[in-house]
């Protein structure tokens, strides 16, 4: 069989008649370079457009998560895949329409949010070798029950990932309104631009901190399975590639910046029995998990416990931890700001490079963590975009990197 490539086209890369005839040349495109394309799209559009997902949600007041909200949205991308797939076939492209469950793609019983567990891909393969284009319906899947399940939002490139490595695929590649992953946001940044290539693991942290071109799951999922794909504008043809084998100049790829968060502080010297301490501690980040709760930039050292929250959630972190004699001291209106390269593992002078530029932009440092190729510093969320262009000056991500 041919060498499948998966494309996946999101909801404002299908919205309209125009958008839809550029998808279809990406694909002619893959076909004349030998290529078997596989396609997965999104809902078309967003709300208030009719056929996109938050206005099927609408129709529920909202309600997601459940068995019957997960039939009900997984219709928009059901009717994007027939239209798609129609429109190929009026192109004189032979097509056909695939739900997730058609596709094989086979999940937990998580309603809202549900987990691939394995993607059966026996369908798509025999469409392929029958010479056809498989269009399939992203963002969706089935259990073994047989009930239909959503996968979360953003997850078609979930869907697309899962395949292009079922499939073996070349690399799979995502379409969307911008021209790949940028070294910064380019509304707050003056000098972002496109990151030509990236390593799988950059990409992850690049998602997980809060670079919204890739889903942090799909991300996550290509990295762990060592799928290569690229991030490309659907009216360019061009963008990120984003695989293994990549050696970096730059110590820094990209910065990213979190919305605002609660800083928590809980000070250790308030108990002096150490079992008790830690007996409290445990009970402190079991209330936390309990309460659904998700933490982040965690410290634990010889002066206290701290650790960030999202949203300003002060009062109710307070709420929670009221009654366990800790000293707990919160701030809200902070951000994360994420500085992330692969190459930082080699290159000795991150941090004080990161302190130097936020010193010298005047913003202060709350709180600082990092990990194998992140460095997140916790800041004022007035500061935040001030601190993002000092350190994508500082480390000169303007210039375009070089990597072999």
């Amino acid at each position: 069989m041919t060498k499948p490539v998966v494309l996946k086209f999101g909801g404002t890369s299908v919205a309209t008649p125009e958008l839809r005839d550029l998808a279809i040349l990406r694909l002619r495109e893959e076909i004349d370079r030998g290529f078997a394309p596989v396609a997965v799209v999104s809902a078309m559009g967003r709300a208030p457009e009719p056929y996109a997902t938050d206005t099927l949600l609408s129709l529920v007041g909202g309600r997601s998560g459940t068995r019957n909200s997960d039939v009900l949205l997984a219709c928009a991308e059901l009717i994007s895949a027939a239209l798609f797939a129609d429109t190929l076939e009026e192109r004189g492209m032979r097509a056909l329409a695939l739900s997730g469950a058609q596709a094989g793609i086979i999940t937990g019983g998580k309603h809202g949010d549900a987990k691939i567990v394995r993607v059966e891909a026996g369908r798509v393969r025999e469409i392929l070798e029958a010479g056809a284009i498989p269009v399939v319906a992203g963002f969706q899947g089935i259990t073994e029950d047989g009930d239909v399940t959503t996968l979360g939002r953003g997850g078609s490139d979930l869907t697309a990932i899962a395949l292009g490595h079922a499939l073996d695929a070349e690399r799979v590649d995502i379409y969307t309104d911008v021209s790949g992953a940028m070294t910064g946001d380019p509304r707050r940044i003056a000098g972002a631009h496109t990151i030509d290539r990236a390593s799988l693991e950059e990409m992850t942290e690049l998602a997980q901190h809060g670079a919204k071109v890739m889903h942090h799951k799909a991300a996550d999922l290509a990295q762990r399975t060592n799928t290569p794909y690229a991030i490309k504008g659907l009216r360019t043809g061009t963008g990120t590639l984003v695989d293994e084998g990549i050696e970096h100049q730059k110590p820094v790829t990209g910065v990213t910046a979190s919305g605002r968060v609660t800083w928590i502080r809980v000070i250790r010297g308030d108990i002096e029995d150490q079992q008790r301490r830690m007996a409290v501690e445990l009970q402190m980040f079991q209330r936390i998990a309990d309460a659904g709760i998700s933490i982040d930039q965690v410290t634990i050292n010889q002066a206290g416990v701290m650790f960030v929250v999202e949203g300003d959630r002060g009062s109710e972190i307070r709420q929670l931890l009221g009654d366990l004699n800790l000293a707990v001291r919160v701030r809200e209106g902070c951000s994360k700001l994420s500085v992330v390269g692969a190459g930082m593992r080699y290159a000795p002078g991150v941090i004080n490079g990161i302190v130097q530029a936020l010193s010298h932009a005047n913003v202060e440092i709350i709180h600082c963590t990092d990990s194998n190729i992140t460095v997140s510093v916790l800041v004022p969320s007035a500061d935040a975009h001030r601190a993002e262009q000092a350190v994508h000056d500082k480390f000169h991500l303007e210039e375009a990197r070089v990597s072999v």
